[in-house]
């Protein structure tokens, strides 16, 4: 696909970061599976994944974290 943050490169698959916040809490996931602009470096994540990164950093805000760093890893 086209990227639509610089409009010029096509993704491929790759690993991204995707980091979250919500009020004080930091949440960042690394190697995230994404489709990465090979111009930019943007990546897109499938809606499967968003949903699993963001029940799991749901999880991690409500037991208390306040910053969290976590690898990806597939349910």
């Amino acid at each position: 696909m086209k990227c639509t943050i610089c409009k010029n490169g096509d993704t491929a698959p790759g690993e991204t970061v995707v980091t979250l916040t919500k009020n004080e809490f930091v949440i960042v996931f690394k190697n995230v599976p994404a489709e990465v602009c090979q111009n930019c470096g943007e990546g897109y994540v499938s809606q499967e994944i968003s949903r699993a990164l963001l029940t799991s950093a749901n999880e991690s805000f409500h037991k208390g974290s306040l910053v969290d760093v976590r690898e990806y890893k597939a349910a």
